[in-house]
């Protein structure tokens, strides 16, 4: 089908017959050739009225979209094309607006897609009820108890790979708006003989697959098991693995449900025990011995697995080991033991390994139930969706399919009944005459089953309850005895006395005539299988365990109630069952889904003929469409009827003005239907036979050719004329703009030569206007010029004549200026001599000077001449290394190591000293502008270098940061008012650390305040104080060497503060802490020095237990962040990023 394409109805471009009731003619070679035809096309659903019928088409369709959800919301049940969401709406909307109690019947062997079936009902009612937090989480749980059923309940057979070895009936409830609010669960008769003993071709329940691949090696090593599969005896290796299932990812799908549902994860972890235990269990074998006296015993081989199988469960091993070997038997006040041999000791092994299984099971659905069950006591409604096992006929039928095919004989029975009130209550409120249809009534098969005298079930307890040798000869021959002259048993003895051969009923088989067809049942092993016995002696040993789970599942065992009664058997207990279910599906509207399963190779595109009507004959399909059509075929609302087929009456076509009825009345009258066809009642037509339907269906199919043929030729008309039209108006523009284009360029020529003749008129009078202009130029240039001459003249006389007095009165300039530069001459000689002369004469009375004193002191100097020069060179030089000194010191800086570079090697010393009074010189200097304050944090910062330098890799980036103390102001803070009023003693330091928890390695936010008495670490967001700790009884603190933050306080053993342990914290101020708390401690008399131990590995106390924190250096992933874990429960390792 096209995207553009709907179905607005069942019967719109229908391929083969979409509803079986309207298959015309009826015969089952009709039946299947119709259900093959949409098989083929891909319609995998076809109606027989309300009942849906579900080809396994073994591949993915594109019919289970969003968009299909949407497409079926709210749709009459007939209004689109088959769909399973069309039958789960109006169950749904039955619930919701008719208050009507819904249940959903799925049925069909084993591969026909009935778990499929359930799954894609309850999804569509999930997405179509209401939205919001609480009701997400309801559906999430109702949803995911699917997979965590399916694992322990689905196995791998030769028909289905997910073939589900229970019956599953599950209560889905919801509030007045239609919201889910939980669910009730309810298992049938779990195929526990499976995990023992598996057919050829077939595996054992997926949850033992899936927990060997998908479990982690830690998970196995806990429960001692081994992913080799073939080291356990109850799994098959034949069909371990299975194409399309990963049992490792369905494992981790099946944990996360779990965890969905509400299990807990000590609750998980005894569930695997269980199945581990299991299969544990199936690995015990025996021997024989034989005893002094005779008889027989027997011994377990290898008891490695028995002792696991008991560390698993908590069980002595002895006391398992002696219910392997013994059986005790109570009568009355007597108890006898007997001993076991080898086939009973096999046999007890797997009885206990299927009650442990089946029992695990039923637990798995209580606590599913416990978990999904609505909270409110208010009445809710209901809607149950069955998802049981079909009939089944195999090649060897035993005691299972005996009770399948009892159980689908009790849905055939209740299916008739509820179709047949269905269609009589349909009847009487539409105000038709009811007429009764026979039909095959099966309750004479439900008698010879369930009859409390002489049914089948009856005489089986009976036989299992009789004292005395009991086989199931003795059983076969009771049958033939009591049910011999039954019309549906038959055996070869009942045969025999009817003087009848039949050579294909051996002698230990019966057969019934079922209402699917004949079935062949092998008596060998009814008995044990009815009985079920599990003997009590392994009651008792299981109770005995320490596991939990374990004295749950075997309340018998416990001996303070002890039962001397004989357990139900289970044909009794599953008959009981199926009452229970019948009761409460006949309290609920009926909705039914059949599947069929197209072929036993599990492909697509393949339809067996033979196989497909087997299960037609079986399921009663034919016997289900003949009693629909037994009063009225097809019945349909008025306005529906009369929408769709109005168009074949003149009086009814377009529009019909009356009420809907009267419409379908004309229109019926005028089409001359006879009236024995078809009946009116209060709401809908109802049309006894097809062929009625279908002529109206081919009326109106010609019909809608003719009215087709009508709009083709009213549209090609209309289309034709308004092509006319368009071409009109569009000529008419054309020449509109092309008379407008003609005239735009005919007056752009005569523009054109316009402009042509006025630029040869314009360009004459310009040059005469030019010639004109040129001659009056001349003229004024001649007389310009004439002027010019003259002025010139004039001009040039003017000039010669100033020039002329200029030059006289230059030359006296000049005479004058030569007579003042003589005179000038003159005088700088004069005074130039008497300068030599003056100068002369203060030379020679400074050399007379000089040599009156050389003679003057020539007696002196001569005698100490060497040491008064050596003394004045030394003075000299001194005087200009002190002068040289003072303007190259170094600056006032205590950092500052310059010095100037010694001038004389004579000088060292003094050099030397200078240099070291000028530092003391200028330190004092420099403490002498320190305050009392200042002085107290430079004492810190020595302190700290004396603590960590060369010790701690942190400690260099501390150097500079300077040491606050109050990093969160804790006195002005009005956050902190209370705890600042806590604290008595003046507040040291106060900063927010992370204090480390043991358990996980992660921090949690303390403030820690220091004070001269104690340390206080309170809450950050509230400001509680969590601990106050005297500084006394500090004893040490711990950090180690890398760069990171952390440390521990260790406190005095016996100490009050002491009870919790040490502390483990982390500050960004860490050097600043542990020098505050050794300088308390250096400070105060009364006290012992605090030891600082700086190492990568120390111990700290963690209440009784002492976990050792160890320093790695890891390269950084997140960021260059300090990561703590939690290694095990005495290690915490914390990862310091490498420097880069």
């Amino acid at each position: 089908m096209s995207v553009m394409e709907v179905k607005t109805s069942l019967l719109d471009n229908m391929i083969g017959v979409g509803d079986m009731v309207l298959l015309e003619p009826l015969s089952e070679d009709s039946f299947l050739e119709n259900l093959r035809n949409r098989f083929d096309h891909n319609e995998i659903y076809t109606y027989i009225g309300s009942v849906v019928i579900s080809m396994n088409p073994y591949r993915s369709l594109p019919i289970f979209t969003p968009d299909k959800v949407e497409e079926y919301r709210n749709r009459n049940f007939y209004e689109l094309s088959p769909h399973i969401y069309a039958l789960a709406d109006e169950a749904y909307r039955s619930l919701r607006d008719q208050d009507k109690d819904q249940c959903i019947l799925i049925t069909g062997e084993s591969g026909a897609g009935k778990t499929e079936a359930s799954k894609l009902v309850m999804s569509y009612v999930a997405a179509v009820c209401g939205k919001g937090q609480e009701v997400n989480k309801v559906k999430e749980q109702l949803l995911q108890s699917n997979p965590v059923l399916e694992a322990f309940g689905n196995a791998k057979t030769v028909r289905n790979d997910n073939s589900s070895r229970f019956g599953k009936y599950m209560d889905i409830e919801f509030d007045f708006k239609g919201d889910p609010l939980g669910g009730v669960i309810s298992n049938y008769l779990l195929e526990k003989s499976r995990v023992v003993k598996q057919p050829r071709g077939e595996r054992n329940f997926h949850i033992f697959y899936q927990l060997l691949s998908g479990a982690s090696e830690d998970t196995l090593k806990k429960l001692k098991l081994d992913r080799d599969f073939s080291k356990y005896n109850y799994l098959s290796l034949d069909s371990a693995a299975v194409n399309g299932l990963d049992d490792a990812a369905n494992f981790r799908t099946v944990r996360n449900a779990m965890q969905i549902v509400g299990f807990m994860e000590d609750e998980v972890q005894s569930v695997l025990e269980l199945v581990a235990a299991v299969l544990k269990l199936g690995n015990i074998e025996f021997k024989h011995e034989s005893r002094c006296n005779g008889t027989d015993e027997s011994r377990i081989k290898d008891k490695n697995d028995l002792k696991e199988m008991c560390e698993l469960l908590g069980i002595e091993q002895s006391v398992l080991e002696r219910a392997f070997s013994y059986r005790t038997v109570e009568a009355k006040m007597e108890k006898v033991s007997t001993t076991l041999n080898v086939a009973q000791a096999y046999y007890a092994r797997d009885a206990l390994a299927k009650n442990l299984y089946s029992r695990l099971f039923s637990w798995l659905v209580t606590r599913i139930n416990e978990s999904i069950k609505a909270q409110t006591k208010a009445r809710h409604k209901v809607m149950g969706v069955l998802d049981i096992y079909g009939f089944e006929i195999f090649e060897d039928n035993s005691f299972e399919q005996f009770i399948i095919n009892y159980c689908n004989e009790k849905l055939q029975q209740i299916f008739i009944e509820l179709t047949l009130r269905e269609e009589q209550e349909e009847y009487v409120r539409e105000g038709i005459e009811w007429t009764n249809i026979e039909y095959f009534n099966n309750a004479i098969i439900c008698d010879l089953i369930e009859n409390n005298q002489n049914g089948i079930l009856a005489m089986l307890d009976e036989e299992c309850l009789r004292p005395g040798t009991v086989t199931d000869e003795t059983f076969l021959d009771k049958l033939n005895t009591i049910c011999a002259e039954h019309q549906h048993f038959e055996s070869r003895l009942s045969k025999n006395s009817k003087f009848l051969t039949d050579h294909s009923l051996p002698h230990n088989c019966f057969r019934i005539q079922h209402y699917a067809g004949k079935v062949l049942y092998r008596v060998e092993g009814f008995v044990d299988k009815n009985n079920d016995l599990l003997y009590r002696d392994l009651s008792q040993a299981m109770y005995k365990a320490n596991h939990s789970l374990i004295k749950q599942l075997f309340p018998e065992g416990n001996p303070a109630k002890v039962n001397l009664k004989r357990p139900p058997t289970a044909g009794s207990q599953f008959k009981t069952s199926v009452g229970t279910l019948m009761k409460n599906l006949q309290t609920k509207n009926p909705n039914y889904i059949r599947c069929i399963k197209p072929n036993d190779k599990k492909a697509s595109h393949i339809f067996t003929d033979s196989l497909v009507r087997h299960q037609v004959r079986y399921l009663g399909l034919m016997e289900n469409v003949r009693v629909r059509r037994a009063g009225y075929a097809f019945r349909q609302a008025y306005e529906p009827c009369l929408e769709r087929y109005k168009m074949l009456c003149k009086n009814t076509w377009p529009h019909w003005r009356g009420p809907a009825r009267e419409g379908v009345e004309v229109l019926m009258a005028d089409l001359q239907v006879p009236a024995e066809e078809f009946s009116y009642g209060r709401s809908k037509i109802f049309i006894r036979n097809p062929r009625t339907l279908f002529f109206l269906e081919e009326r109106r199919r010609q019909c809608l050719q003719d009215l087709a043929t009508l709009i083709q030729k009213i549209y090609r008309g209309w289309k034709c004329r308004s092509h006319f039209l368009l071409l009109k108006k569009s000529q008419i523009v054309v020449a509109a703009w092309y008379r407008r284009y003609a005239q735009q360029k005919k007056y752009q020529k005569i523009k054109s030569a316009t402009t042509v003749v006025q630029s040869y008129a314009r360009g004459w009078q310009a040059r005469k206007l030019l010639r004109e202009l040129k001659y009056q130029k001349r003229c004024e240039e001649a007389v310009t010029t004439i002027a010019a001459y003259w002025h010139g003249t004039q001009a040039r006389r003017e000039l010669r004549q100033l020039k002329e007095e200029a030059r006289n009165k230059h030359a006296v300039s000049v005479i004058w200026a030569g007579w003042q530069g003589t005179k000038a001459r003159r005088e700088l000689r004069r005074l130039k001599e008497e300068a030599r002369r003056k100068h002369a004469v203060a030379v020679i009375w400074a050399y007379w000077q000089g040599l009156k004193v050389r003679r003057e002191y020539r007696k002196f100097f001569r005698a100490n001449a060497g040491k008064k020069i050596y003394d004045f060179t030394i003075q000299r030089i001194m005087q200009k290394y002190f002068l040289g000194l003072k303007s190259s010191l170094p600056s006032m800086s205590p950092v500052d190591r310059s010095w100037p570079a010694r001038p004389y090697l004579f000088l060292d010393g003094v050099h030397t000293e200078l240099r070291k009074i000028f530092h003391l010189w200028r330190c004092k200097k420099y403490r002498g502008q320190f305050t009392e304050e200042k002085k107290a944090v430079y004492e810190e910062k020595l302190e700290a270098s004396e603590i960590f330098k060369d010790k701690k890799a942190l400690y260099p980036s501390s150097v500079s940061q300077p040491f606050k103390g109050d990093y969160l102001e804790i006195s002005k803070n009005p956050k902190y008012q209370k705890l600042s009023s806590a604290v008595d003693d003046k507040v040291l330091l106060a900063d927010v650390v992370n204090k480390i928890n043991r358990a996980n390695g992660k921090g949690t936010a303390r403030i820690f305040l220091l004070t001269k008495k104690n340390f206080v670490l309170a809450d950050q967001k509230t400001g509680q104080v969590k601990a106050s700790v005297p500084l006394p009884d500090l004893t040490s603190v711990s950090v180690s060497t890398q760069s990171d933050g952390f440390f521990a306080l260790k406190l005095k053993e016996g100490s009050a503060s002491a009870v919790k342990g040490d502390f483990l914290l982390s500050s960004e101020h860490l050097i600043e802490i542990i020098t505050k708390l050794h300088r308390i401690g250096a400070t105060t008399a009364d006290r012992e020095q605090l030891n600082i131990d700086i190492s990568d590995e120390f111990l700290v106390q963690f209440k009784q237990d002492k976990v050792c924190v160890k320093f790695i250096q890891a390269t950084p992933k997140n960021g260059n962040t300090v990561a703590c874990k939690r290694k095990n429960n005495r290690l915490l390792e914390v990862s310091v990023p490498t420097s880069p």
